[in-house]
């Protein structure tokens, strides 16, 4: 699925968006269509995500978007994404948004639990960005952010193997900025706390409790605008009330 327009300049950078449907990563991906950009969206749910795609192209009609479901916790399929993209031309920008909450406690959640965290939380950005990062470290310029979580700085209960899983993503975000410091490659780590998506459910946000998803998407686009020699490493936003 995909949609183009004659406008949009043959020089447009490209930003590739994982779990970009819905929430945060569709939040994103209207600020950058919004700017311009080429977009190479991607999510599990093919109808949500076409209609992601058709909304964009739609409303913002001088972006390129396009747009591939895939699921990306299992690594043949993230490295064929990667490879989809890459036919698209030089990636710029990668958003490692795809994940999934399993709320749940160590001693109680169900057997295979951790084993699907790790997969859809870590494995999707790491497998994704292995196939990716050959052509940024060649060019020798390209920004990647992981979006964590608080979770993966701060345990809570009923966190569970979620939590083990962000302080994986974590660890290997950290990992990643160390290894591409020398190569001109930027390295983000996002970490928001509570933000309304879906899997907050019915939560009444009337009060304005918890953050909204444009507010994580503001911060990693101006995060994405600063000069080549500045890199924002951590990106920690929480509620103004605090964590819940």
């Amino acid at each position: 699925m995909s949609s183009s327009s004659s406008r949009n300049p043959a020089n447009a950078l490209t930003v590739i968006i994982t779990g970009a449907s819905r929430g945060i990563g569709k939040e994103i991906a209207t600020l950058f269509a919004q700017a311009g950009y080429r977009l190479l969206l991607t999510a599990r749910d093919e109808k949500r995500l076409q209609q992601t795609v058709q909304s964009l192209a739609t409303t913002y009609p001088a972006s390129v978007i396009h747009g591939k479901a895939v699921d990306l916790s299992l690594p043949q399929e993230a490295t064929a994404f990667g490879r989809w993209c890459l036919t698209y031309g030089e990636p710029d920008i990668l958003i490692n948004n795809a994940g999934q909450f399993l709320p749940g406690s160590l001693a109680e959640e169900p057997a295979g639990q951790l084993e699907q965290q790790l997969a859809v939380n870590l494995g999707s950005a790491y497998h994704l960005t292995r196939a990716l990062l050959p052509d940024m470290i060649q060019r020798g310029t390209g920004h990647i952010f992981t979006i964590c979580s608080i979770a993966s700085l701060q345990p809570y209960a009923q966190g569970g193997s979620y939590s083990i899983s962000k302080y994986a993503l974590h660890g290997f975000t950290k990992n990643l900025r160390e290894e591409l410091k020398p190569t001109g490659v930027k390295v983000t780590g996002v970490y928001p706390g509570a933000v309304l998506t879906d899997s907050w459910g019915d939560f009444d946000n009337s009060s304005g409790r918890i953050m909204e998803p444009s507010d994580i998407a503001k911060m990693i686009f101006q995060a994405a605008h600063l000069s080549p020699q500045a890199c924002v490493e951590d990106i920690v936003i929480r509620p103004r009330l605090g964590d819940l």
